[in-house]
């Protein structure tokens, strides 16, 4: 649990060290970052060429690694945090102590980048982009959730979702929060086609889900389901080539 003794600022990185003990709680203060990585996954098709790689930037504890078992790809975790990396580790991830921004890694070296809940974490969103563009190999797919740069996502994920213990107090810095239009004009600039949708916890499975927590119970997890606004929270999926035949939202499994 953190460390009652001392205030970090909002966004500073040590309270991922005090939280260590928290990745792998179901019922812990990361159980959304549970949520999504489940969600993020499902976008990521089999890997289509032996020794795939696929990068996962920002990895935290390797929460993804569950959901990629039996897809094929070498698994490589980049994190900053020592602590979370040793948990990665734990989880078959090969892991790389390194800033997003610098990767010690290859250019087009990976089938598949990810970035879940990392870009409104950073000081230069763009930067990281940029990085995540130049480790795709022509073809590669990059993969990314983050919260929209609104009033509505400033409300929602911070002055409300704070107070849940789904999400760590401080843990944002709503003035990271990433401009999807931006976001969309950016990765063209590297040539990745990114497309969006919204995406939200289901309402109902979350209500169900505190009131087992407040029990003692762990159930079903809630699940991460698209919605019409991309206003709060939204993924995004898009090739290193770009594809013009296609321009509908993939279904859950599925990538364009």
């Amino acid at each position: 649990m953190p460390d009652a003794g001392r205030t970090l600022p909002r966004n500073d990185p040590r309270q991922y060290d005090d939280l260590a003990g928290e990745w792998w709680r179901p019922d812990g203060v990361f159980a959304m970052l549970h949520w999504l990585a489940e969600s993020r996954a499902a976008m990521v098709p089999a890997a289509s060429r032996p020794d795939a790689l696929l990068v996962d930037l920002g990895c935290g504890a390797g929460l993804l690694a569950p959901h990629l078992a039996g897809k094929g790809y070498r698994h490589v975790g980049v994190d900053l945090t020592r602590s979370a990396l040793r948990q990665a580790a734990e989880h078959g991830v090969t892991v790389v102590n390194a800033d997003a921004t610098a990767v010690p890694l290859a250019s087009g070296c990976a089938d598949v980048v990810a970035a879940g809940e990392l870009l409104e974490h950073v000081p230069d969103w763009r930067r990281v982009v940029a990085e995540a563009c130049r480790l795709l190999r022509p073809g590669g797919l990059l993969v990314l959730d983050t919260l929209n740069d609104t009033a509505l996502s400033r409300l929602l994920a911070v002055h409300i979702g704070e107070r849940l213990p789904t999400v760590p107090r401080g843990i944002h810095d709503p003035r990271l929060f990433v401009d999807a239009r931006a976001l969309t004009a950016e990765c063209a600039r590297h040539g990745v086609d990114l497309r969006l949708r919204g995406i939200r916890p289901q309402l109902t499975r979350v209500l169900g889900w505190l009131a087992r927590r407040a029990r003692g119970a762990v159930g079903a997890p809630p699940r991460i389901v698209p919605t019409w606004s991309t206003a709060v929270l939204y993924q995004g999926w898009g090739r290193r080539e770009r594809d013009q035949t296609r321009t509908d939202v993939p279904e859950e499994g599925t990538v364009p």
